[in-house]
């Protein structure tokens, strides 16, 4: 890892991360086989919704926050958050419209209304904390962390700079986005006659994932209906993106408000870098990382866009070392 402010500039091979000076010895890595410590569920009020979010550990601790991504859910923290419970308090959120929080009527989802809820949590919390944010939730503690700078002590963003715009007029915005509306609206939740079909698709999703760790993932990914199929618990219009998105100058502008120490985490095979979608190269990419003060950056190799999942015990020695600066 370079202290510096270009982002992603250098790949750690699976050799490297052994040697690499930066792991002090910590507690032997858990496999996902393993039982985990059940967090305590709670919820809070934001929004006029009733969110959902798990606490672990003992809360005269420092406060880690743990934001989850995209169509995913608290509980896929579970084993990073085994790792960090010797030196924190561990709070993981299900976003507004994923896992156990309430659905926001007409499909409220932008990122302004995550930011939102993610500060009345911090409120509820009631002491400064750092954050960790995985895709889109790396987007969202960003924005978080430059709006509300002395509440983030630090943050660590994996794979979090998401889609910046607008790439188009006003108007096909708009008329993209009624037309994505409507198609919502006939859209149906697809139904799995049996866990284990649900868990094929999680599979197929992620091809790194164990077989222990696609079961225990998908275990808290789905709802058993009455008829005795499974659906995922997240919000199909979680999916929408608004047509008033941040240009990235407007990003940039805005993340150079961040005082935390950051540290930015991408994996060499992630998806992202075949999206093209802005920030489709790594010259807009490290750009944007520029504009966050003093920002740490890492790429992990033989990681996709879960770099927590793929690398797990790679990523947790990487994340405890920064955490204890």
């Amino acid at each position: 890892m370079r202290r510096g402010r270009p982002a992603y500039p250098d790949v750690l091979t699976p050799r490297e991360w052994e040697v690499c000076p930066l792991f002090l010895p910590h507690p032997p890595a858990p496999t996902y086989a393993e039982s985990v410590t059940e967090p305590e569920d709670r919820f809070y009020e934001a929004s006029r919704l009733r969110l959902h979010y798990v606490v672990w550990g003992d809360e005269s601790k420092p406060a880690l926050l743990l934001v989850h991504g995209g169509r995913d859910h608290a509980r896929s923290w579970d084993f990073v958050a085994q790792r960090l419970l010797d030196r924190f308090a561990v709070y993981a959120p299900d976003l507004r419209g994923h896992g156990d929080s309430d659905w926001a009527q007409g499909g409220a989802y932008q990122l302004a209304d995550y930011v939102a809820d993610l500060a009345c949590l911090v409120d509820v919390i009631g002491r400064p904390v750092s954050i960790v944010g995985h895709s889109l939730g790396g987007r969202v503690v960003l924005n978080y962390a430059a709006a509300f700078a002395d509440r983030v002590r630090a943050l660590v963003c994996i794979e979090g700079f998401g889609r910046l715009g607008p790439d188009a007029p006003a108007s096909a915005r708009l008329r993209g986005y009624v037309r994505n509306i409507r198609e919502m609206e006939t859209r149906r939740v697809h139904a799995y006659a049996t866990l284990e079909a649900a868990a094929a698709r999680m599979q197929e999703a992620n091809h790194r994932l164990s077989p222990a760790m696609v079961r225990h993932l998908t275990e808290h990914a789905v709802r058993r209906r009455e008829d005795g199929t499974y659906v995922w618990k997240f919000d199909n219009y979680v999916r929408l993106n608004g047509p008033t998105a941040w240009t990235a100058e407007e990003a940039t502008a805005l993340w150079r408000g961040i005082r935390a120490r950051v540290l930015l985490v991408g994996g060499a095979e992630s998806w992202l870098s075949r999206l093209p979608v802005r920030p489709a190269s790594k010259q807009e990419i490290e750009g944007l990382a520029a504009s966050i003060p003093g920002a740490q950056s890492v790429v992990v190799e033989d990681a996709g866009h879960w770099v927590h999942h793929d690398q797990f015990e790679r990523f947790v020695a990487l994340l405890r070392e920064f955490l204890s600066d």
